[in-house]
């Protein structure tokens, strides 16, 4: 008897109907892409671009890069414990080589992951072959399949592409949150014809334009599909909150049962209702917000989180939307 796939997805995730007073006084209709769902440890997209990386490295080990709380490494770190495969988490910031892990990388850790840190400035340089090779030798990691931050390439686009397909004939709009960007290309290329593909970017810099369009070519050839970027609510960046986000994270918790992932979730949310409330889409629009992860830690865990912005951040979004 053969054992079950320890990858094996749910898929289509599930498609979940939002009754929301706020989008529907707007004439909006509301769906939820419950991509959290897909697989219990390789959370979201990070399952569909994942898995055509394993495939690629045949049977390799891994070695990928991130920050303190990327998602990514642990969804590499499990599939790495699942399929027993060797990991290395090349991780950015040097200083924290001397530090308590975060219950981001002590995850990662207790999956089997090694973390080698690099400081911030070599970190930046990861694409020069040169700098690559070095950060390899210094890792241990020379032998290893490499899979990019965030697990972003042609690979994991094309696996994407699936994502916009099972959207197909239920929403005009699919919006996701981008890190990387892969997860919108794939998106926005598997979408009908005619579907618009949303990106809102938790990160600050306006550089994913490029990013995404790059992915694509070598996805695909060309750019591919309709699809758009809006960089206002990043919230002061990459794992950044604010008390803002927060409370509105909460409020549809409340609303709705659904726990809400600050980093990429929360801030796709409150796009989408701040967007809803300037009007920016027709009135008989079906939006399909794509949830990619779950809150980690679990909530009432102990252990750090993500960095709250203060009155004083630069954590500058529109208004909050109405409650």
């Amino acid at each position: 008897m053969t054992s079950p796939d320890p990858l094996g997805p749910a898929l289509p995730s599930p498609l979940q109907e939002t009754r929301d007073a706020r989008f529907e006084r707007r004439g909006l209709r509301l769906l939820l892409k419950r991509d959290d769902l897909v697989h219990p440890e390789l959370i979201g997209n990070k399952w569909r671009k994942l898995v055509p990386n394993l495939a690629a490295a045949g049977g390799r080990p891994l070695v990928t890069f991130g920050g303190a709380y990327s998602n990514h490494l642990r969804a590499t770190a499990a599939a790495g414990r699942l399929l027993g495969l060797p990991t290395t988490g090349v991780v950015r910031g040097q200083e924290l080589a001397g530090r308590p892990l975060n219950p981001s990388l002590a995850r990662c850790a207790a999956d089997g992951m090694r973390l080698h840190f690099v400081d911030r400035s070599t970190y930046r340089r990861k694409a020069e072959p040169e700098v690559l090779a070095a950060i390899l030798r210094a890792a241990g990691a020379e032998d290893a399949y490499a899979v990019p931050e965030g697990g972003s390439n042609a690979e994991a686009v094309r696996g994407c592409r699936a994502l916009g397909a099972e959207l197909r004939g239920h929403a005009e709009v699919a919006a996701v949150a981008c890190g990387t960007g892969g997860t919108l290309a794939g998106l926005a290329a598997g979408l009908a014809p005619g579907g618009r593909a949303l990106g809102i970017p938790v990160l600050k810099g306006g550089f994913l334009e490029a990013e995404v369009q790059a992915l694509q070519e070598r996805a695909f050839g060309a750019r591919t599909g309709i699809w758009s970027l809006d960089d206002r609510f990043h919230f002061g960046g990459y794992a950044r909150t604010t008390p803002v986000l927060d409370a509105f994270a909460q409020d549809f918790e409340q609303r709705h049962g659904l726990p809400v992932e600050r980093l990429y979730v929360a801030k796709l949310l409150y796009g989408l209702l701040a967007l809803a409330e300037e009007g920016a889409f027709a009135r008989g629009t079906t939006i399909a917000a794509v949830v990619t992860g779950r809150p980690f830690p679990e909530p009432g865990a102990p252990g750090s989180g993500p960095s709250v912005a203060g009155p004083g951040s630069p954590a500058s979004a529109p208004a909050p939307p109405e409650r």
